[in-house]
Parts: structure tokens; sequence; C-alpha cells
């Protein structure tokens, strides 16, 4: 992304100062539905699921197509922007996003509700890198920095409010109201982006289409592969012809990449040991994160027997230091090497993963306050210095490319996270409770394992007979709750070795462009 960049503003001061308003209002109200769209659902999913009848890779799919093509078409989205104006491309990407939660709300078939994720995914590209393209074009010096703390806190107020927001349409309205929220803040995000103030790249290039291809082709396999192994069996055809099928694109992508003279990722880039690690960041704090936020209120729903609401509620500890840490640790990083900050925010996770191993299904609301607060204190703290780091690491002329690889990463990390912690948790779950119930079929009980980890246990049983039933749901709830214990065991070790790599690789006059 070029620094040489045409701003329109013709408009007269007290214009622009009302523009200005709108357009930030406009860019956090979009910046709040992005997240919403990931807490959201994982509330809704146990009830989504079991209305809809749909089976546990389908349901899967509700995730899995957004995530994949959220993280394909960030940088594709971008190119877009730079070469037909940031401000068309965030109306087009609100108008797709609200058209698909419409059809995500209104629809009762499971296929055409992940089609239109997919899609949604493409919207929330547009809207995301837009968005801060726009505000750094609308603001300058101080209101700049101002504008952008306001953009990272309607990110954290979307990530910590929306699992409670969500339990309760779920509780009160039904699963459907998840969906149809985001369409009046679409609503209000479109009457708004016409006042701002529309940018472009001048020496903006057609976008890389075969880099496009190929990186959205092996990330949906790789996903394809994490539904496929738990339901089909992780050395079946379906399988392992989609982690093949993910290698050969992933080849393919390099060499695109290696090739064409703007390409999606400067891999020249990675060469930069301080930069590689920065960036596979998300790999070791976002990755943890989001896990908790999707498979938590799912776990409590499904063996913990919680309402939707108070599933939404567990969560409080966890994403409340994400909406108040990032202003607050963002000044703190001035005085602060960042290695030391973003190794400590790495460590306090692992922490707080290893302590997660208390979970039980009587835990409730209130049981895992002290993990989740430590988890979330190393999250929000580590959000509120990670993207700083990304493009503080480059000559300031490439910190475009530098912050859209980042962005990439983090939504990439995001997406296989969602798809690799549902597909372990239902095969431990599942190779752990075959045999404990006598008279059960390994299908009955892959079934009940993804069901459980989905959070819809209830119909499950209740399609066992009378007298396996109670057997049933103990032997599954301990399933579940041991492969999570292995699972927060997982996520701490690679918050561990996040941590070490960070603070030995990371150096901080890299870092620093003052």
């Amino acid at each position: 992304m070029s620094v040489t960049t045409e701003v329109r503003r013709s408009d007269p001061p007290r214009a622009r100062a009302a523009g200005g308003l709108s357009t930030l209002v406009a860019v956090a109200l979009a910046s709040v539905m992005l997240p919403l769209t990931v807490t959201g659902p994982a509330v809704a999913l146990p009830k989504l699921a079991t209305e809809l009848g749909a089976g546990v890779g389908a349901a899967q799919w509700v995730q899995n197509a957004y995530g994949v093509t959220f993280a394909a078409f960030l940088l594709a989205a971008g190119g877009l922007g730079d070469r037909f104006g940031r401000k068309r491309i965030l109306q087009l990407g609100s108008w797709v996003f609200l058209a698909m939660s419409l059809v995500c709300g209104l629809v009762s078939n499971i296929v055409l509700i992940d089609v239109a994720r997919a899609i949604q995914g493409v919207g929330a590209a547009g809207v995301l890198t837009s968005g801060a393209a726009i505000l750094a074009a609308s603001f300058e010096g101080k209101a700049r920095t101002k504008a952008f703390g306001v953009l990272g806190a309607s990110f954290g107020f979307g990530l910590a409010l929306g699992p409670l927001v969500a339990g309760a349409l779920v509780g009160t309205v039904g699963w459907r109201a998840v969906f149809l929220m985001n369409v009046v803040l679409g609503l209000v995000v479109l009457t708004l982006i016409p006042k701002a103030t529309e940018s472009r790249d001048l020496n903006a290039r057609s976008v890389d289409w075969g880099g496009l291809v190929t990186f959205s082709g092996s990330l949906a396999l790789v996903a394809m592969f994490f539904v496929q192994g738990p339901e089909q069996g992780w050395g079946s055809v379906s399988a392992i012809g989609a982690l093949v099928g993910a290698a050969v694109f992933m080849v393919a992508f390099v060499l695109v990449e290696m090739r064409v003279e703007r390409p999606m990722f400067d891999l020249s880039l990675f060469r930069r040991p301080t930069f590689l690690v920065v960036v596979c960041q998300p790999f070791t704090i976002t990755f943890g994160f989001v896990v908790l936020l999707v498979y938590l209120p799912q776990y409590f729903q499904g063996v913990g027997g919680l309402s939707a609401t108070a599933a939404g509620t567990v969560l409080l500890p966890l994403t409340l230091p994400v909406l108040t840490l990032p202003l607050v640790c963002g000044r703190l990083a001035a005085r602060v090497p960042l290695r030391v900050m973003l190794a400590a925010s790495s460590a306090l996770i692992a922490a707080g993963s290893l302590w997660l191993i208390v979970l039980q299904p009587s835990s409730g609301p209130t049981g895992l306050i002290g993990p989740l607060l430590v988890f979330g204190i190393g999250v929000g703290s580590a959000f509120g210095v990670m993207d700083n780091a990304a493009v503080s690491v480059v000559p300031v002329e490439r910190a475009g490319v530098a912050s859209g690889i980042f962005n990439t990463m983090r939504i990439t990390g995001e997406s296989i996270a969602i798809a690799g912690a549902g597909a372990m948790l239902a095969s431990l779950a599942g190779s752990r409770l075959h045999g404990a119930v006598p008279g059960l079929s390994w299908a009955q009980e892959q079934k009940l394992a993804g069901d459980a980890v989905q959070g819809r246990l209830a119909d499950s049983l209740d399609a066992l007979p009378q007298g396996s039933r109670a057997a049933a749901s103990h032997a599954v709830s301990q399933a579940l709750t041991s492969s999570m214990h292995t699972a927060f065991i997982v996520l701490a070790v690679l918050a561990l070795i996040g941590a070490v790599t960070t603070y030995l690789v990371v150096r901080d006059r890299e870092l620093d462009r003052d």
C-alpha cells in the first residue's frame, strides 16, 4: 500500500468537522459489528443447530465459513479500496454484510446460512480494511490518535459485550435476533457513510487475484480437514485429501507471491526475525482467546446446563479487560520495551490457561472468574501494543503492507483456531467416550461428542434408549471436560513458547522508529 494518497477535502471546516464525527461514528459502529458476528453466533449456535436439525459438520461451517473468507479477502479488499476508493469499499462491504445478516436471520436452511456466512466474511473484510484507512484520511495529529482509540474501544466493546448481548437475545427473542441485530447496526452505518472522506492510492494497481485464489483455497481446505477429521476419521480419504490440497494451494500461493510485482504478502518482510515473530503473535495470543469465546459458552450450554444468557455472562471476566486495557497499555508501551510487554502478555495467557484446568460442568458463571481474568489481562495488554509493533518494525513507507499482513495473520489464526479447536475437542471427546457406555455404536459416540462440543447435548441424549441416557450424559460430560483440560494445556504451551520466543528474538531497537 503506497503512502501516496489522494484525499478529497473540498468542504469548509465546519462541514468537515461534522463529516468527521459522522465518519468516526460510522466506522466505530461498523467495527462493533465485526466481533459481534463471531461471538454472537457462538452463543446462538446450540439453538440454531437444534432448531434447523443441522449435523455437526454443517453447524461447524457457520463459524468456519465466515472466518475463512474474512481472512482470505482482507488484503484483496485493501487493494480494491486503494484503487477504487476506501469509502466506496466500506459502503459496499457494509451492504454485503447487512444483506447476509438478513439472510442468516430469515432462512431456515443450514446450507443457505453457511453460504451467507461465507459471503458475509467478504463484506467484513471490506469493512475492516477500509474503515481504518478512512479514519487515517479524515483525521490528523491528536485527533487521529483519539479516533483510533475509539476504533480500538469499538472492537473491545463488541468482544466484551457480544456474548452477553447474544445470550440475552437468544434467551428472550431467539437465535435469529443475533443476526438481525447487525441489520439494524448496518442500516445506521450506511446512513452515515456518505459524509465520510473519500481517499485512494494514486499508485494502486490491479488486485493480486492469483494470490487471493490460492490463499483462499488453502485456508478453506484446512477448515475442511478439521471438519472431516472428527466425522470421517483423520485417516479418511476426504480428510487426507483436504490436507494435501491445502498444502498444494499454499505452495502455489508462495510461488505466485514470488513472481508478481505487487503481491498480497510481501514475503521479503518475513526475512526480518522481529517482524516474523510479531506477526505470528496472533497464533499465541488471539488463538486461545477466540477458542474460549467460541467454545466456553457452548460447553456450559451443553454439559453445564446453563441458559444462553448465563453462558454469555461466564465470559465477562475474559472480555472486559480487552475493552479497558488496550488504551492503558498503549501508553505504557512508551515506557516499557515492547518485547517485555508482549512476552508478559503471553506469559499471563499461559498462566490463565493452566489455571482453567479447574473447569467443571458445575463451575457456572462465578467459578472461572480468576483464570479468565488473568487470561483476559494477558490478551487485553497485548491488543494494546501488537498492531503498533507490527508496523514499527518496517520502514514507514511499508507500514501499510505490514499492517495488512498482520491483520491477515490475525484473522487467519482465529479461523484456524475455531476450526482446529472444534475438531480437537470433538475427536478427543469421542475417543474418551468410546466404550464408556455399553451399547452405544461408534457413530452414536461421535455424534454425542460433536453435539456436546456445540452445546446441544440434550437432543442427542433424547434419541438414546431411556435406560442409557443418564450414563451417557455423565460419560460425555466427563469426556468433554477432560478434552477441554487438554486444550487448555495446549494453549498454555503455545503461549509459553510465544513468550520465550518473543523475548529472545524481538529487538526493541528495530521497533523504534522515532
